[in-house]
């Protein structure tokens, strides 16, 4: 059991590091094709949320590196400083695709709502999950109940994963589709964004596999802890 989970752990992080390499380097080669239209991450961001009636969402910067997202607390769109300033295929890839995550929320779209729900019990789950999984491990033959419960905790963990991929390929799709209807981007352009878009939602497959996978592994040493 140990070893074929270890196994199974060694192929899912190889191909995890595959996917991100992937998309990095798709990422690098778009960034590199420059949008006829001259148009920023941050024009197209907002032209995007404007041409779905959203007035109430703000398209801001923030720093670092793959650091975008939306947030709906706050309602803003949170460009990364190069997705923002730049103006090529990947930067309007990545702001029409979290514009995508302010259309679900405009449009209450049933899986974000229920991924948003889960947000506060995966962020208090993710801190203290692996310590008590440890802990039913090594109390296994005289507290067995404190493994299931770091597998329910855990499950919540890999719901959500679950969760996220309809929730980004449906963004990625929205944006796409607003992309090829305005004509905002070239034939080769919309190919790129269409490419890049591919490779990022990959990466979420990837992690919805590994959790499930890491919790069947669990599931199966409480059925077999006697």
């Amino acid at each position: 059991m140990g070893m074929s989970y270890l196994i199974l752990a060694g192929l899912l992080m190889l191909v995890s590091w595959l996917v991100s390499n992937r998309l990095k380097n798709k990422f690098e080669k778009y960034s590199k094709l420059q949008l006829q239209n001259g148009m920023s991450g941050a024009e197209i961001a907002e032209k995007m949320l404007a041409d779905h009636g959203i007035r109430d969402v703000r398209v801001i910067s923030t720093p670092g590196q793959l650091t975008d997202h939306y947030n709906p607390v706050d309602k803003t769109v949170n460009l990364s400083e190069s997705v923002y300033n730049q103006r090529n295929a990947a930067a309007a890839a990545v702001a029409a695709h979290e514009c995508g995550h302010a259309v679900q929320h405009a449009t209450a779209y049933s899986w974000l709502t229920m991924r948003s729900k889960l947000v506060p019990i995966v962020s208090v789950a993710s801190s203290y999950v692996q310590w008590i999984l440890i802990g039913g491990i090594l109390m296994m033959q005289t507290f067995p109940q404190l493994l299931l419960i770091g597998i329910v905790i855990f499950a919540a963990t890999t719901l959500f994963s679950i969760v996220t991929l309809p929730v980004e390929y449906d963004a990625s799709n929205r944006a796409l589709a607003w992309l090829e209807n305005k004509r905002m981007l070239t034939h080769q352009e919309h190919d790129g964004a269409k490419d890049a878009l591919k490779w990022a939602a990959r990466t979420y497959v990837v992690a919805a596999i590994g959790s499930v996978a890491t919790l069947l592994y669990y599931v199966m040493i409480y059925m077999n802890r006697r």
